[in-house]
């Protein structure tokens, strides 16, 4: 169990609408401008930061003279589009600031629900994290009308926490944090500091979202537990409190802590854990050995053998030459693709299949000791 918190390097922050645009009055650009230098900060000390951001629509209102959120999907879509473009600009100008590149991903629940496109947009965010770039993420408001209806960005930035293996989830309101009761309505509620986010306690505290913005405080319980999955701790803080970010980097006690029961890695072990086998790999001795002995990733020179129909990102056996499984873990390849590249060196895979997905056929964060 977790006795105190540490931020990590690895941090998905996500700012709500309503702070984005200063309650529908558009973009505040000083504000996101602290926000930004904090984040460039984080990154001089070798963080990696995924940025999720709402308000497209909220700005996209602002932009077409909308005083009311439209109820029209058709229109929504439209707003979104518009406000997206001032969304990205004014991200790229103000982290070109510090000399930082961003990058536009736009994404939809489905595309975190697909294990294929799972994978493809893991594969994406680490790259881009490893190239020193910010991600910024959305939903693709534009073209899926569900999201728009139901969907909430809080949600989206847990999920995203789970994708890359996040540390911490950070969520930037226009609240402190989460109250014990309407602040309005009971003079005597005070801000929760610490609480687990299994607590369903929580429930009980948690209020409706504003008129801009899709969620309110129970959304963000709900994605402190969804982000709890994968061990990620979840802050619920005021993106108006001074150098909120680089704060909460020197682990002061800011806003709403909603803690995970388990470190991060020890989490995602043992949700690998419980995914069915869909194929086996055969080990030489070597293979065995830098697995259980080291530690080590699993490369296709040491799989002598494949079998089973599997497809990339399925659980597959690993077991050694007198049929001992040794481990099991997440393939990164197909079932027919590690077919022609058993045995062979990494740096030959794009030469016989002409393309490399990972120079891994499991990687040692996809993999579990037997």
């Amino acid at each position: 169990m977790k006795t105190e918190f540490t931020p990590g390097k690895t941090w998905v922050i996500k700012v709500g609408s309503s702070l984005l645009t200063n309650h529908g009055a558009g973009i505040d650009r000083s504000l996101v401008q602290g926000w930004v230098d904090d984040i460039a900060a984080l990154k001089n000390e070798g963080g990696r930061i995924v940025l999720v951001s709402s308000g497209a629509v909220a700005e996209g209102m602002k932009r077409l003279g909308l005083s009311e959120r439209p109820h029209s999907i058709h229109m929504l879509q439209a707003a979104a589009a518009v406000g997206q473009m001032g969304l990205i600009e004014m991200y790229e100008s103000a982290f070109q600031n510090h000399h930082l590149h961003t990058a536009q991903i736009l994404l939809t629940h489905d595309d975190l629900r697909s294990r294929q496109r799972y994978l493809n947009a893991r594969s994406t965010f680490w790259q881009l994290l490893d190239l020193g770039v910010v991600p910024v993420v959305n939903e693709n408001d534009t073209v899926v009308t569900d999201e728009i209806k139901f969907g909430d960005n809080d949600t989206l930035a847990a999920l995203v926490a789970n994708l890359i293996g996040a540390e911490t989830l950070l969520l930037l309101t226009d609240q402190p944090g989460l109250m014990t009761a309407d602040p309005e309505q009971d003079p005597g509620a005070e801000l929760v500091t610490t609480m687990p986010a299994a607590d369903r306690a929580l429930d009980d505290m948690a209020g409706e979202g504003s008129a801009l913005g899709r969620g309110g405080m129970i959304t963000k319980i709900q994605a402190a537990r969804i982000a709890a999955r994968s061990g990620a701790n979840t802050i619920i803080a005021s993106g108006r409190e001074p150098s909120v970010i680089s704060r909460i980097s020197r682990s002061e006690k800011v806003g709403t802590l909603l803690t995970a029961a388990d470190e991060s890695m020890v989490a995602r072990k043992q949700w690998l854990a419980t995914l069915p086998v869909r194929g086996t790999l055969l080990l030489d001795k070597k293979a065995c050995e830098a697995l259980t002995a080291d530690g080590r990733s699993l490369l296709a020179v040491g799989v002598t053998e494949t079998r089973g129909d599997y497809t990339r990102g399925e659980m597959v056996s690993c077991v050694s030459a007198g049929g001992l499984e040794v481990a099991r873990g997440m393939v990164n390849y197909g079932g027919a693709d590690v077919q022609r590249i058993c045995g062979i060196s990494s740096d030959r895979i794009e030469s016989v299949l002409g393309f490399v997905v990972e120079e891994e056929l499991i990687h040692r964060d996809n993999l579990v000791l037997s």
